[in-house]
């Protein structure tokens, strides 16, 4: 009974002293991945290989849910700060660079709603 009790404790000591679950995605690592890309978002034809390099870098990085939302809320900041960013173009991006990607390019994504 004694034993029941101290390990009950220590689970309970180890729940307090435990972390939720963050992110590991940061935006430094989005931005550096999309900066790539931002003479296509703009207008440009296509995206460079280095653009296509950053896109398959993001779903590498963004496996979880709340990675993706994390990604995604940085790529929605980047969105905003890039000025005349081609939507289509943004749509288009990991269609053209042949990499599945659920995380919308857009300052207007609801981050909330990616699964």
């Amino acid at each position: 009974m004694k034993g029941v009790v101290i390990s009950m404790v220590v689970v309970l000591a180890m729940m307090m002293v435990m972390k939720p679950s963050e992110a590991a995605v940061s935006c430094a690592d989005v931005d550096s991945s999309v900066a790539p890309c931002v003479a296509y978002l703009t207008g440009g034809a296509n995206p460079s290989a280095a653009c296509c390099a950053g896109v398959t870098k993001i779903t590498k990085i963004a496996q979880s849910i709340d990675d993706k939302r994390a990604a995604c809320e940085c790529l929605k900041t980047a969105a905003a700060r890039i000025a005349n960013i081609n939507q289509d173009a943004a749509s288009a991006l990991p269609q053209k660079c042949g990499v599945p990607f659920n995380i919308p390019i857009s300052k207007n994504t609801n981050c909330a709603k990616i699964n």
